[in-house]
């Protein structure tokens, strides 16, 4: 058989699926198995949604659109960045893509090249490392800090950019760690982003999850008209995750660029799904409210729990539905912590190394489960640690 490129060896998973899949073995030979690992909203997608999906295929919106997104979606989506960033883009800055993982990848794909260095958290979602594997890239990870409270400093940025600083990718609530980035934070890091004549990617699919802190943007900077991109969508504060639906705000000029991108790897972001996020963005949002309202209750209630359990202590997230373990007083690192509360708990969560070296010593845990199902988590932790 002939070899597989060099950049295919360097494309890598993410843990939460090998963690599920792990689980679901155990689960097929009778053992019952609490599932915090896998980072999706446990409600359903809203009926006024669905309803705009399946009106569109009742009414034959199931062929070809353009490649950049439907007009009206894009239009949608300036409207959304107004009310909810603070600047109005233009329509040529608008590219829909099937869900919020392309964006990463096609936007690193179009500015990054090999042996250029690419500054990203740690811990911090495995894409973006993966990414810049594949590219060739240098790798630049920047530790996010417990003392910190997990968010990205832009001292250890500054520290971290030379000449060969291409991009920089921000996320911001944070996954796994639920951090949230202050207004100061994210106005110096666009600030260093400037001086040093480097682009910033901020992912902000959990835009519209936080619970004590308001959500910022570094693209309010130069409204993502000459180094700055914004990458949202809907899956997770609109239960969509099987939907695939995304969107990006970017410079016009590379835009154009990601349109092509599109033309060559999708074609198009399937058309139904697509009228289905005009009808989230400019139908009802009482739903996020609703869900947000019982995230924090499941926040409030596994950090107390999770910090009342001998050797854990937790702090508690500011965004998202993720809860950060430090697990450093069990003894066990964070991959024989995780294996310990699957085999001995019941308790599927994600070691903190799955988001990179500077994870070690924690547990993340997805709270979008059952308040029950926490208490019960909780207490299988506790028995399996005496």
């Amino acid at each position: 058989m002939p070899k597989l490129s060099k950049g295919a060896g360097q494309i890598y998973g993410e843990a939460a699926f090998e963690v599920l899949a792990k689980a679901q073995g155990l689960e097929r030979k009778g053992k019952k198995i609490l599932h915090f690992e896998i980072g999706e909203p446990d409600m359903e997608t809203p009926d006024h949604i669905s309803k705009a999906g399946i009106d569109a295929i009742k009414n034959k919106k199931t062929h070809y659109v353009p490649s950049i997104g439907l007009s009206d979606l894009r239009q949608a989506v300036v409207d959304e960045i107004e009310h909810t960033r603070g600047y109005r883009p233009d329509m040529e800055q608008i590219v829909i893509t099937p869900g919020l993982k392309p964006g990463i990848f096609f936007t690193m794909l179009a500015t990054v090249n090999p042996g250029d260095e690419v500054i990203y958290p740690d811990p911090g979602y495995p894409t973006y490392g993966s990414v810049s594997s594949f590219i060739g890239a240098k790798k630049v990870m920047v530790p996010l800090l417990e003392k910190n409270e997990f968010r990205m400093n832009p001292g250890d940025v500054l520290k971290r950019v030379t000449k060969k600083t291409k991009l920089l990718i921000l996320n911001s609530p944070q996954n796994p760690t639920g951090s949230v980035m202050t207004k100061q934070e994210m106005d110096e890091i666009a600030e260093i982003a400037e001086e040093n004549d480097f682009f910033i990617v901020s992912d902000e699919i959990y835009s519209k999850m936080t619970y004590d802190a308001k959500h910022y943007t570094p693209t309010l900077r130069d409204e993502a008209k000459e180094r700055t991109v914004l990458l949202d969508g809907f899956s997770k504060y609109y239960a969509m995750t099987g939907w695939r639906l995304g969107y990006m705000v970017t410079p016009v000029g590379m835009a154009k660029r990601l349109q092509d991108f599109l033309v060559s790897a999708i074609s198009c972001t399937a058309s139904f799904t697509q009228y289905a996020g005009v009808e989230a963005l400019k139908g009802d949002q009482d739903f996020i409210s609703d869900m947000m309202n019982r995230f924090r209750k499941k926040r409030d209630c596994i950090v107390q729990g999770l910090n009342s359990i001998p050797g854990f202590s937790c702090k508690a997230p500011k965004g998202a539905f993720y809860a950060f373990a430090n697990i450093k007083k069990t003894g066990m690192n964070a991959s024989e912590c995780a294996d310990h509360l699957l085999n001995n708990a019941g308790v599927a969560a994600l070691p903190g190394t799955a988001f990179g070296p500077y994870g070690e010593g924690y547990i993340r845990f997805s709270y979008a489960t059952t308040i029950e199902k926490i208490d019960e988590a909780i207490e299988n932790i506790k028995k399996s640690l005496e």
